[in-house]
């Protein structure tokens, strides 16, 4: 059974104080920042090697973006994946998740010979949940979201997709797309052995022309949302008790200070 996980480097979130805004470009300068692979990735790396040990196949693993996202391919490849390829071009620059959806779906494509397609059910730093989805309709394939556990048999799967306050059990025939919740495992720890043939491991590079894809479909043009400013709000001031005893008190006073600062 062949799974391809598609994954995305994204701003560690304990450095996240740290992120800054190019105020030319109204862009994040990630390049400042130590970068990881996003949380719900690495379930989705760990679920389709579960499935790899279980039932056989191969693991692909696919990101887009700039040549250091190498380092999160090889953090996958340790863990247990068999292949890597790496989405890279100046062309995809700007992508909102419209060009990346239709760029991953190409490159699924390309690679062929697949039974399954995993996704993290967002990523941490735009929170969208959307790029799962848009592969799934640009390639005519069922999907199921929210997945926190997953059975496999023979040309089917059965979901268990996570909703508000209930979960909901869904069937799909493959090949077919999920995108996978943290409650799916637990993620296994790179080994040595691991670690070092990952080091030495091929990384595939595919650019636009390697998908057969024209500028006006990729990056900036080809996406259908653009971020016109991104801004940091101004620190707040520190706030200010309001003194009392009960909270009669407490709100009597408060009431007074608005008065006296002529906002009531």
């Amino acid at each position: 059974m062949n799974t391809i996980v598609c994954i995305k480097q994204v701003p560690d979130s304990e450095h996240i104080q740290e992120v800054t805004i190019n105020p030319e470009t109204n862009t994040l300068e990630r390049n400042k920042i130590p970068a990881v692979i996003n949380p719900f990735d690495v379930n989705a790396i760990e679920e389709a090697i579960r499935i790899k040990e279980k039932h056989g196949g191969k693991v692909t693993i696919v990101t887009m973006g700039p040549p250091q996202a190498e380092e999160a391919l090889r953090t996958a490849l340790a863990m247990g994946a068999d292949e890597a390829i790496l989405l890279t071009d100046m062309a995809f620059a700007g992508s909102d998740t419209w060009a990346t959806a239709k760029t991953l779906a190409k490159a699924v494509e390309k690679i062929g010979g697949f039974d399954l397609v995993i996704f993290g059910k967002q990523a941490i730093d735009g929170d969208t949940a959307q790029v799962g989805p848009e592969v799934a309709e640009a390639l005519s394939l069922p999907q199921i979201t929210y997945v926190s556990k997953l059975d496999v048999e023979d040309k089917k799967i059965k979901g268990r997709r996570t909703v508000e306050d209930a979960y909901e059990e869904v069937e799909a025939l493959m090949p077919c797309i999920i995108t996978v919740t943290k409650d799916i495992n637990e993620p296994r720890f790179a080994s040595i052995r691991g670690i070092l043939k990952a080091k030495k491991a091929e990384i595939i590079k595919w650019g636009k022309d390697d998908l057969g894809m024209s500028d006006e479909e990729t990056g900036l043009n080809g996406s259908a949302t653009q971020v016109v400013k991104i801004f940091s709000p101004p620190r707040r001031g520190k706030g200010e008790m309001i003194e009392g005893v009960s909270a009669d008190e407490k709100t009597s006073n408060l009431v007074e200070k608005l008065r006296a600062d002529k906002i009531i």
